[in-house]
């Protein structure tokens, strides 16, 4: 009888039957107060600076436009993927908060992969934007009116929310027997499905082809449309008006960069990097939540020329 009560949670399921233990950074644990200073700047930057584009694109009329319509959807799906993780990754850092209950496990990986959903629709949008404004110009506007583009918005919502309650339905009926520790300091649909000692292969089949249905489906269309954009920009027989329409692709380019490749990276990484050091999937993990929110709004900030200005004249009035 003494020998079950010294029992550690970590590898029974007695007493924590609904709980899972999240994982700060492999080897470094007694410097997670420190860590969370680099974390704390980034979630800052990522939050004040979505939280500015939205801003500036409701209060200044001139940004009521199609393109600035998708921008103002990409920051509000950035804002939702810091918030999701913010509380559990600073709670670890902070007060060594370990223990997420199963529900609240479930709910927050609803949250991060479905803005991961929406944000990679939302590219698509962006992307399908582009090709109107550059191969279509003289109907840009009747094509993208407001009602069209709110419907999309619905559509983005809708869509990720509906790929996203299946999966999580699945994982609900499975059991757990062994380890309850995961590997990130938030919770990731595979993280938590290796943990199963249940036959979880309609999981993953189920899993993969979600993924490859949404974000797949989109990176191909985002590529499709880029070749189409090259094709007509180099129609084109202006050097100066070549380098023009081409430089209004150039956030969108690196938005769509930035978000794929650390996605496709931890992607990899959890079906394919069973040996890889521990470190490895908590670093890719990191890039793929942080790194998208915290340069969206820099690179839109610097190359967008609209954008800049309405920052500055929202904040800096005298100055404009």
């Amino acid at each position: 009888m003494s020998s079950l009560f010294n029992m550690t949670p970590f590898n029974n399921t007695m007493f924590y039957p609904h709980s899972f233990f999240l994982t700060g950074i492999p080897g470094l644990e007694n410097f997670h107060v420190w860590l969370s200073i680099p974390f704390c700047c980034l979630y800052g930057i990522a939050l004040s600076g979505n939280s500015m584009i939205l801003s500036v694109i409701i209060l200044d009329p001139s940004l009521h436009e199609p393109m600035y319509y998708f921008l103002s959807m990409l920051s509000f799906t950035d804002l939702g993927l810091c918030l999701s993780t913010l509380v559990t990754v600073l709670g670890l850092f902070w007060f060594n908060a370990r223990e997420i209950s199963f529900d609240a496990c479930i709910g927050q990986m609803f949250f991060i992969h479905g803005f991961t959903f929406m944000e990679s629709s939302v590219l698509l949008a962006m992307a399908f934007d582009r090709f109107i404004a550059i191969c279509n110009p003289l109907r840009y506007t009747t094509i993208l009116t407001n009602s069209r583009i709110a419907k999309v918005g619905m559509v983005i919502v809708i869509r990720g929310t509906a790929a996203l309650v299946p999966l999580l339905l699945l994982l609900k009926r499975l059991s757990f027997c062994h380890s309850h520790v995961l590997h990130h300091s938030c919770c990731f649909h595979p993280d938590v499905m290796k943990l199963s000692c249940s036959d979880t292969k309609i999981n993953s089949i189920f899993g993969l082809s979600i993924v490859i249905s949404t974000a797949g489906v989109d990176s191909v269309f985002i590529l499709l449309s880029y070749i189409l954009i090259i094709h007509s920009i180099l129609s084109i027989a202006s050097p100066e008006e070549r380098k023009k329409a081409f430089s209004t692709c150039i956030s969108h380019i690196s938005a769509v960069a930035i978000f794929y490749i650390p996605m496709i990276s931890l992607s990899l990484v959890h079906r394919f990097g069973k040996h890889a050091p521990p470190y490895v999937h908590t670093l890719i993990a990191n890039v793929y939540l942080l790194i998208p929110p915290v340069m969206n709004p820099i690179i839109y900030s610097v190359k967008t020329k609209q954008i800049r200005r309405a920052i500055l004249k929202i904040f800096l009035p005298k100055r404009i």
